[in-house]
């Protein structure tokens, strides 16, 4: 049996993007073409690869078997390539990164930085929220992952690196802005302006009003923490975001209230599956976060301060 490099990738195309006209698109070829080289890679195999139920393509065991050497394969040829450029001192390489999009605040300034230190990096960096993050997770289609809530399943290694502390903001007018202790109480019968289902702070904090028998009452669903803050700036309700959301953001007529058991803290941590074995540059870029670690903290300890007056 005589498998190519070529239609291995090919087959990794077809996988990921779960069918051969996406692939055949992305890949810039004609779907004829790819499904030539896909047929000619079954006939080597000696078994079908794909099986059609309904309109969508699943992987036969046979095919999941390939699938699964491909994957390994193109891991280690993407060490060998970064192991050659730090021996020639090129310090590049492609480093693949999926995040959550209230981690969009911070990691592409830091990338910038982490670039500029090692220029002939390469980065994909997606921002997605945290269903889509963890889909990606699943079919280990990155190096690392940034999320604050890692999940139960698949097993997971994650490693923290940075808090993240969650506070109650509303508009600088509100009745509830100035005040140096806020009970939960008095946040009864608030409005509230929330992430959209399915991302982490969504989840944190319809977990912590939970926690203290308050009943959030939606008013809107936004899907950025920009449009979090834009609404709460106007009046529209309170919210549960991010110190780090804020951090960097300009004075836009928000206050921090002092609620009664906030910051919720929680941490940022950088997740990959468990025994996969992370690249030298994803190990690099996992260290370099620690190390900047110390300074994020302390520009959103002086961003909260600010914001309380």
């Amino acid at each position: 049996m005589r498998l190519t490099l070529h239609q291995l990738r090919l087959l990794l195309a077809v996988t990921r993007e779960g069918s051969v006209s996406r692939a055949a698109q992305r890949l810039h070829l004609t779907q004829p073409t790819l499904s030539a080289q896909l047929r000619q890679l079954s006939d080597q195999v000696g078994l079908p690869l794909f099986e059609r139920i309904g309109r969508r393509l699943h992987l036969t065991p046979a095919g999941e078997a390939v699938v699964d050497s491909a994957t390994r394969l193109e891991e280690e040829l993407e060490r060998l390539d970064e192991t050659l450029a730090e021996l020639r001192g090129d310090v590049g390489g492609k480093l693949r990164l999926a995040v959550v999009s209230t981690a969009e605040t911070f990691i592409p300034r830091l990338l910038g930085e982490f670039r500029r230190e090692r220029p002939a990096v390469e980065v994909s960096l997606v921002v997605l929220n945290r269903d889509a993050v963890l889909r990606r997770l699943a079919d280990n289609r990155d190096d690392l992952y940034i999320m604050s809530r890692p999940p139960a399943a698949p097993p997971v290694t994650a490693t923290p690196f940075l808090a993240n502390p969650l506070v109650v903001i509303a508009a600088a007018d509100h009745p509830l802005a100035g005040r140096r202790a806020v009970p939960i109480e008095a946040l009864a019968g608030e409005e509230f302006v929330l992430r959209e289902p399915g991302s982490g702070t969504r989840q944190a904090a319809e977990s912590f009003f939970a926690e203290h028998d308050i009943v959030l009452r939606p008013r809107l669903e936004l899907g950025s923490n920009e449009a979090v803050r834009q609404a709460v700036a106007g009046g529209l309700g309170l919210s549960l975001l991010s110190a780090h959301a804020l951090a960097h953001a300009p004075d836009e007529g928000i206050a921090v209230l002092a609620v009664k058991d906030t910051p919720v803290v929680t941490q940022w941590q950088v997740v990959h599956p468990t025994g996969k074995r992370l690249t030298p540059l994803a190990d690099a870029f996992l260290r370099f976060l620690q190390a900047r670690a110390p300074e994020l903290n302390r520009a959103a300890q002086a961003r909260l301060s600010a914001a309380r007056g």
